[in-house]
């Protein structure tokens, strides 16, 4: 089988190896990661050649002898308690001196704030001051026993990518990078110089890779070399002075600290956004567009193409944003564990073309004595392998050091078992979309679109113990048959619910993913209960339009059935009881009790038309139906992704949307198998999304399939 869709990772010392990877792995593209070097015999091996660029630390001279154009960051200061009149903040005591050091060139009074945390009120900066020479802030006048903190600006001193693969393969004394900061004039002209010589010195190559623009997502750690806090959705560090300054020439207002900080939360994507934190997302999404572009062309002028890394410095990018296309990119690549990921980028417009570079890394932490890195690597395969079957994405590659990943020959040759069926699904559909279900599903929360398949994540990873419950259900969606698109509370509104057929909100209260306060807007719910009265679908899962609000935590129980025990109805008594009777979410599965995870405990029938078909006695309600007029809704407490849950989503969106009998969905009744229907080729994909062989029967139009497939084997039926 020919194999041309796979960039390889190479380093100097790899010549005498690289030329059989090549063969094994199908390269037709090799690239230098971060910390190694491309020399000519790489050049000469007649591949295309992708070259990483790093915008704002490219030049390390530039860095040093402009110390003050550097990146900046707002940081919070520990919480300190007055116990006198006057309070000492020593506001760098639990920060990584080296990674970041004080900025106070610019005025403190003008762009920190001191906040009485007790009040939730700003200190008048006539009762505070900033010693340079102890770096601490000193309040006076104290209102005793309330706890006080300091929003800072500080220099960005080590760059975030390059001082995570220092401290990660303990590269010693390694030189640390400064990044600097276009948002100065002077280093903005002095990127494009940069840029312009890099690629007259660099005429072998053919792919400039960004890694990615401008800003990194936030990072930050403490005085121990540990990860204090970490966003990869952050905006909190491409904040500096010209960028404030900007800021209020085009929106007309002060931009504060407490605006990114967000009282310490950092306006994470899990936070409802202010209007302020919103007004600043756009304008460093436009200025990041207009200077990523300026680049781009450059590129574009030495007939190059220019591809970008979707992670590191991508803050102000926003694939799914309105200014994304501006930039004219040629591609995208970006690291995953997961069908989230892949659907991430996969989902990506504006590109010509879209490019993976599957985790694990190359990295010492992974590849050594003790670990098996092809369990991973084989893992990662079989979620992200159901949502290349909806979007197929056009290239894939890893990263790292290859001469550590040859060390591991069980890993080569899963890799090549990845690659070929990587390639096997290219030949067979021949760009060819999947068949869609007639089912338009819109996730609903505060964010929309810019957020699309970002739900509940904490990272290119699905991050947390606590977002499990809801990143399942999106790694569920990411392979399925639907036509998933992401929506806000404006867009309702805006009438957009005639174009859905199924409604999912998701997540925990007072977040971004359930909308909290939203909840409260009568236009919102009114226009929902009309349109599940007739005959839309609302599927609910954690604590889903949860706001407690006249009488109700859930704002929409009257469709969902359920509602959550906050200890104001403790009072009313509740007689929930699993339902007896079959139903065609769970009847094929024969459990009682679902694995929810760290779902929402203590949820109620609030009907006697609720069907609850998942129950604990400790927990609550687990999975219950309702229907309210022509409409039917769903609630879930919680669905991580296993085999189960996955057919549990996959029916319920069925189900709700009154879609049971459709005669196109494939249905296995193996768990772990999967068909997918390609009407245009007469082919079913059928994948074992298991480490051991498995039996199943498809069943499809009225006709069944027989199947036996080995370990993670990926099979075609021909119709």
């Amino acid at each position: 089988m020919e194999k041309k869709r796979f960039t390889l990772p190479i380093e100097a010392g790899c010549e005498n190896i690289v030329n059989d990877i090549i063969k094994k792995w199908g390269a037709d593209a090799v690239r230098n990661s971060d910390g190694t070097e491309m020399d000519s015999f790489f050049e000469n091996l007649g591949l295309k050649i992708y070259a990483t660029y790093f915008p704002t630390r490219n030049d390390q001279e530039w860095a040093k002898n402009n110390r003050n154009e550097l990146q900046q960051i707002y940081l919070l200061s520990d919480r300190f308690t007055a116990k006198s009149e006057t309070l000492e903040i020593d506001i760098m005591q639990s920060y990584f001196s080296e990674q970041f050091e004080i900025h106070d060139e610019d005025s403190p009074h003008k762009y920190w704030q001191v906040i009485d945390r007790t009040t939730g009120e700003e200190v008048s900066t006539s009762f505070w001051n900033y010693d340079s020479n102890t770096k601490k802030v000193i309040i006076k006048e104290t209102k005793l026993w309330h706890v006080y903190t300091v929003g800072f600006l500080a220099k960005q001193i080590w760059d975030v990518t390059q001082m995570y693969n220092h401290l990660t393969n303990d590269w010693g004394d390694k030189h640390h990078e400064m990044p600097y900061d276009p948002a100065f004039p002077k280093t903005r002209a002095h990127i494009l110089e940069d840029l312009e010589s890099w690629l007259v010195n660099h005429p072998n190559v053919n792919v400039v890779r960004f890694t990615s623009f401008f800003y990194h997502f936030t990072v930050v750690y403490n005085q121990h070399k540990q990860q204090k806090f970490g966003d990869w959705f952050g905006y909190s560090a491409s904040i500096s002075v010209p960028a404030i300054e900007n800021f209020k020439k085009e929106f007309g207002y002060d931009l504060k600290s407490e605006d990114i900080i967000d009282q310490g939360y950092y306006g994470t994507a899990y936070r409802v956004p202010s209007p302020a934190f919103k007004d600043y997302m756009e304008y460093q999404q436009k200025f990041v567009s207009d200077f990523a572009k300026e680049c781009v062309d450059l590129v574009h002028k030495y007939k190059k193409e220019a591809i970008m890394f979707i992670g590191d410095n991508w803050i102000g990018t926003e694939p799914f944003g309105e200014h994304f296309s501006n930039i004219g990119l040629d591609a995208v690549v970006g690291s995953t564990s997961d069908g989230l990921g892949i659907r991430m980028i996969s989902d990506i417009s504006d590109v010509k073309y879209r490019e993976v570079r599957f985790l694990p890394y190359f990295f010492p932490d992974l590849f050594n004595d003790d670990n098996d890195p092809s369990i991973e690597a084989s893992e990662i395969w079989i979620k992200s392998r159901r949502a290349l079957m909806i979007n197929l994405l056009d290239r894939m590659g890893y990263g790292g050091y290859l001469s550590l990943a040859m060390k591991y020959p069980k890993f080569v040759d899963t890799v090549t078992l990845i690659t070929d069926q990587f390639n096997d699904i290219h030949n067979k559909t021949e760009n060819t979309k999947v068949s869609f279900l007639p089912i338009k599903v819109g996730i609903l929360n505060a964010w929309g679109k810019i957020k699309a398949w970002q739900c509940n994540r904490t990272g290119h990873v699905s991050g947390r113990k606590e977002s499990r419950p809801y990143t399942g259900i999106l790694e569920a969606l990411s392979g399925m048959p639907f036509d998933v698109n992401f929506i806000n509370f404006e867009d309702i509104k805006n009438g957009v619910l005639k174009d859905y057929n199924v409604i999912i909100n998701m997540g925990s209260r007072d977040t971004a993913w359930t909308g909290g306060e939203y909840w409260k807007d009568a236009e919102v719910v009114s226009k929902i209960r009309e349109w599940v009265f007739n005959g839309g679908a609302f599927i609910g899962a954690g604590a889903p339009t949860a706001c407690q609000h006249n009488g109700a935590f859930f704002q929409l129980s009257d469709i969902l059935g359920v509602d959550k025990e906050t200890e104001n109805t403790i009072n009313f008594s509740k007689r929930d009881k699993l339902s007896e009777k079959k139903h065609f979410i769970t009847k094929h599965l024969n459990i009682k009790s679902i694995e929810t995870g760290f779902g929402e405990r203590g949820v109620y029938a609030t009907s006697e038309q609720t069907e609850i078909l998942g129950y604990d006695s400790i927990e609550g309600i687990q999975l219950a139906t309702h229907t309210f007029g022509k409409g039917r809704s769903v609630y879930m407490s919680g669905m991580p992704y296993s085999e189960i849950n996955n057919s549990i989503v996959f029916r319920s969106i069925l189900w709700a949307s009154c879609n049971e009998n459709n005669t196109d969905a494939v249905f296995s009744d193996n768990l772990f198998v999967e068909g997918y229907l390609y009407k245009n080729k007469n082919l079913i994909a059928v994948l074992n999304n298991s480490f051991d062989t498995q039996k199943a029967i498809l069943k499809l139009q009225g006709k069944e399939y027989k199947v036996e497939l080995s370990a993670m084997k990926l099979h075609w039926i021909n119709l």
